[in-house]
């Protein structure tokens, strides 16, 4: 598994189509609006997306950096931060490769 983070419009999705030579399949991108949707809907996001990479462990998963900046006081929005940090920070854990993407420039972080 491989992680790719990064802000808003940074071309995470290009750089790893580019210089990661990876097939479009394999990518999960926008994870973060996956996650966040699946949260609205009540579902386990969790659950459902640690279903999905355990059947798929050579998955790169493309992510927003979320929860930079000013706390938001909508009590979903900071449930949706906290839970997608946490995701992240245990997919990043289990990730073989992890890269935060800058101005569509990549830095390897593991």
């Amino acid at each position: 598994m491989e992680l790719y983070i990064g802000g808003y419009k940074q071309e995470k999705y290009k750089y790893v189509i580019k210089n990661r030579n990876i097939c479009q399949e394999r990518i999960w991108n926008h994870f973060h609006q996956w996650f966040r949707e699946a949260l609205k809907d009540g579902r386990d996001a969790e659950k459902e997306a640690w279903v999905y990479l355990r059947e798929h462990p050579d998955c790169v998963v493309i992510s927003d950096e979320v929860g930079n900046g000013i706390v938001p006081m909508d009590d979903f929005e900071r449930e949706y931060r906290e839970r997608l940090g946490r995701m992240l920070v245990e997919i990043a854990a289990k990730a073989d490769h992890v890269e935060r993407v800058i101005c569509g420039i990549g830095q390897r972080i593991k």
